[in-house]
């Protein structure tokens, strides 16, 4: 095993590594032993890990597994906040500068697609849309349905509106959002020059299991989560009456939890029904990752000392 003594000698001060991958994929378990064999600092991104409220149901690493190294991000954001993209990257650079300040290697983690493309290639400099906008806009959204709200988009902004699909809820109103609050389309906002990418050489990490036994680990990681107290957590948040709009109330699960608890569909039901879910939410990050990420390397089964090592050379001959 190496010290961490070899490791600043084979990870210069500006690398970094990224490991993303779908839900489920063990990326967690891969970064912590990464950063206890090399002296890294796990950064999250994931978007739901970020929140404090959800930390079963989100699958965020327990106390046991953040005392064994560092870990940054996780669970320091109260669900009635609505975290950005931007917001993200403003702390992923900041924890990925702390790592180095601390002669420590930045090891970034999770499946949120978005994140690891504003980390490796920044972002457009798009201005926050006020609350009182935003929640005009999720009004809209209810009172006009899915379809007539991106009809309605489409005339101010149908680059935008083209390709999103109906259900995008999130993305709609956001994309309403900006150009009401600043008279110019989303798209055209995209298409200025991006800033805030990461500084450094990254090493991409892709965790694509065979889809079977991704599936069944999705479905056993659901049952253990209604085990270890996913419920209590959901009634936890249930009693905060937040804005059911707040990206934590969208989490995977919350929804059928709450609708077991109120009596309208069965604890098995539940279950099935998220772990369906999580299972299309799985399907399309690989879809991202296969077309988007551009890893060096990739995981496709249990990490082993093999592909360890890989990592190892690459992260020797990056500078």
């Amino acid at each position: 095993m190496a010290d961490h003594s070899e490791i600043a000698r084979a990870a210069p001060a500006g690398a970094v590594l990224m490991i993303c991958g779908p839900t489920a994929a063990g990326k967690s378990g891969l970064a912590l032993a990464l950063a206890e064999r090399w002296g890294g600092v796990v950064i999250n991104a994931d978007s739901m890990q970020l929140y404090s409220d959800l930390r079963i149901l989100t699958a965020r690493p327990d106390e046991a597994e953040m005392a064994r190294a560092p870990h940054r991000l996780y669970g320091m954001l109260d669900g009635a906040e609505r975290a950005s993209v931007a917001t993200w990257l403003a702390m992923a650079a900041d924890a990925v500068t702390a790592a180095r300040q601390d002669g420590a290697l930045p090891i970034i983690v999770g499946g949120t697609g978005l994140y690891f493309h504003a980390a490796i290639h920044g972002i457009a400099p798009i201005p926050d849309v006020p609350p009182e906008i935003h929640a005009e806009c999720v009004q809209q959204l209810a009172a006009l349905g899915g379809q007539t709200f991106r009809s309605v988009l489409a005339g101010l902004d149908p680059v935008t509106a083209g390709r999103l699909h109906d259900g995008d809820s999130q993305r709609l109103v956001r994309a309403m959002g900006v150009v009401r609050a600043t008279g110019r389309p989303l798209s055209a906002w995209q298409a200025d020059p991006h800033q805030g990418a990461l500084d450094g050489k990254a090493v991409r990490i892709a965790m694509m299991p065979p889809r079977d036994d991704l599936y069944a680990a999705i479905d056993r990681r659901f049952e253990a989560m209604m085990a270890q107290g996913a419920e209590a957590e959901v009634a936890a948040l249930e009693l905060r009456d937040l804005d059911p709009s707040l990206p934590v109330m969208k989490a995977i699960g919350v929804r059928e939890i709450i609708a077991m608890r109120a009596g309208n569909m069965t604890r098995e039901r539940a279950i099935e029904m998220a772990s369906r879910d999580s299972r299309r939410y799985a399907k399309r990050q690989m879809t991202w990752i296969r077309n988007n990420f551009n890893s060096q390397i990739k995981f496709e089964t249990q990490q082993t000392e093999r592909k360890i090592q890989e990592i190892f050379a690459i992260l020797s001959k990056t500078g």
